[in-house]
């Protein structure tokens, strides 16, 4: 019987690394433990994950619906000066190398790939970007679903879509595996930060092992062997966050809600 079911949305280029993740807490907790890829939020829903890698905006989007199963106990701080030792991310705005724009203003009447709408880094700040600049009156000339930011990136780079916002730490994942595709792209703008995707905890656990949870989380990185693997994945460690440190998504969907601007036009 397995002791701790982890689940993750998030991108499949990340799932070697919430493997070892997952591996390493129950190392520390001394149980077992498994990962499953879901390929809907109604696990969210239902509550069937103990431990689960989320996007942000779900996580704010449900708890809006009365829907609040888990609770985020740590977060990944990404390695490199822009993010400054912090819980964020952004969200690059990438076009191919020979295309003519310039700003993000250049890209009125073209088209445009976002992962899926539940997505704080593909669809949430695209959102928000277009409310703070005013740009809601329909800016983009055609809006494609992809599905994953691996096939946005790819949509890109082939020319069949002008450009996307992708999370920074899964572009920078996703060229190191393919640098063919870092020579056809190059980023336009950073939209954000946004605090960076929690691990969260389901309310079913109990307080206890919840901090014992958070704990391994959040000193794994003292562990030289773990350390390889969350640099695979751009981490430099796990850090403490709580319901509170997503403030800043939940101020973005308000300003999305008062303007009347749920949908990227």
């Amino acid at each position: 019987m397995v002791d701790l079911r982890f689940g993750t949305l998030l991108a499949p280029d990340m799932l070697d690394v919430y493997r070892a993740i997952a591996n390493r807490v129950g190392t520390v907790l001394r149980c077992t433990t498994e990962l499953v890829v879901e390929t809907d939020y109604e696990s969210c829903r239902a509550d069937v994950n103990d431990v689960c890698f989320v996007c942000s905006l779900p996580y704010v989007m449900f708890e809006r619906q009365g829907i609040d199963p888990a609770v985020p106990v740590a977060a990944p701080v990404l390695a490199g000066r822009r993010y400054h030792g912090q819980p964020i991310y952004y969200s690059d705005v990438i076009v191919r190398r020979d295309s003519p724009f310039r700003s993000f203003a250049d890209l009125r009447g073209h088209s445009w790939a976002y992962n899926e709408r539940l997505s704080q880094s593909g669809y949430g700040i695209t959102r928000y970007t277009m409310v703070e600049r005013g740009l809601t009156a329909g800016f983009f000339g055609e809006i494609v679903e992809a599905g994953f930011h691996e096939a946005a990136i790819r949509l890109v780079a082939e020319g069949e879509v002008d450009a996307s916002a992708i999370d920074s730490q899964v572009l920078w994942v996703e060229l190191g595996h393919h640098p063919e595709l870092a020579a056809r792209l190059r980023v336009l703008e950073a939209l954000g930060p946004s605090t960076i995707q929690p691990v969260a905890v389901s309310r079913r656990i109990d307080s206890v092992l919840r901090s014992r949870i958070q704990d391994a989380l959040v000193s794994m990185h003292r562990d030289p062997e773990i350390v390889q693997a969350l640099a695979r994945g751009m981490i430099t460690r796990l850090v403490p966050v709580g319901p509170q440190s997503y403030d800043d998504i939940r101020r973005m969907v308000d300003a999305c809600q008062r303007a009347g601007y749920m949908e990227l036009r």
